[in-house]
């Protein structure tokens, strides 16, 4: 038996099988349709597919937005807006005839780390995933905090200084689209990671500017929360240079004060891009464990 996985994105969809024994299997991933009925064919074609090679017991997928678990409404806005506002989760489960599940897609990848990642030795953990924008999750004693208004973790909202968010201050995506149009360029995130790295001083200038930013951000979380771990997500998690430029951007922001005893202590997340697809499949079985207790305590 096995469940459907999906990662719902912007750009693309990501689906595949997942059991206990053999983890993720035939995975696959399509362009992200442009309109509902073309999502909900596309979702139904795919688990189909899955369904002539395996026995499928539930669809778990991980989403853009802020997930009302108990309403199964995707509250919020993304880049998939035909997904918003409206009973998806019954809709879904309606049309698949099977058991669905659908959590935030930060969280899961921050279920992914707890339950055998970056964080899988620690019951406090505090995830970033650096992407377009900067996305987060929250672990309380081994637990997703959700906050009473379904934010916790929605670091990205935070305002740094008198300037910005942090998700526009934050992240490569936004940091090279600021030089590009600052110095009429068109160069992508990775290239102008090399050009810093390299010692172009603008490219540098830009760069550390947002290391700062992170760095500042975790050092203000760590003061706050008190977590045993910091776990960083996203593609730019996928640099080989990060840890070591993230450490010296926190190096800064730690000599600025003495009174700070605590170091947070940085990982760098394990799944990497398979993370929300690992983590829906946590979420799944963990809302499938909580159906169990409930009725048994009728």
């Amino acid at each position: 038996m096995s469940l459907a996985v999906i990662d719902i994105g912007g750009t693309t969809i990501k689906f595949g099988g997942y059991s206990a024994e053999t983890g993720l299997f035939q995975q696959t991933k399509v362009a992200t349709p442009k309109t509902l009925a073309a999502f909900y064919q596309c979702l139904q074609q795919q688990v189909a597919a899955l369904q002539q090679t395996s026995e499928v017991t539930g669809v778990a997928i991980s989403s853009p937005g802020v997930v009302d678990q108990a309403a199964g409404i995707i509250q919020g806005a993304s880049a998939v807006p035909y997904i918003h506002h409206f009973p998806i989760v019954a809709e879904l489960t309606n049309r698949l005839k099977l058991p669905v599940t659908i959590e935030n897609d930060a969280n899961c990848a921050a279920l992914a780390e707890v339950q055998a990642g970056a964080a899988a030795d620690v019951r406090d953990a505090i995830f970033l995933v650096l992407g377009t924008g900067v996305g987060g999750a929250v672990i309380l004693n081994g637990q997703l905090h959700r906050g009473r208004h379904l934010m916790g973790g929605e670091f990205g909202y935070m305002w740094h200084g008198d300037d910005d968010t942090v998700s526009h201050l934050g992240t490569l995506v936004n940091t090279v689209a600021r030089y590009n149009r600052r110095h009429g360029t068109h160069l992508d995130g990775k290239t102008l990671y090399e050009q810093a790295r390299k010692g172009g001083q603008e490219a540098k200038k830009a760069v550390q500017r947002m290391f700062h930013v992170l760095a500042t951000t975790i050092f203000n979380l760590q003061y706050s929360f008190d977590p045993d771990c910091f776990v960083i997500g996203g593609g730019i998690s996928q640099n080989p240079h990060l840890l070591a430029d993230l450490e010296a951007a926190l190096d800064t922001v730690m000599a600025q004060t003495e009174l700070t005893p605590v170091r947070p202590v940085i990982r760098i997340a394990k799944f990497q891009a398979d993370a929300n697809l690992y983590g829906a499949a946590v979420h799944f079985q963990q809302q499938s464990q909580a159906g169990l207790s409930r009725l048994e305590r009728k």
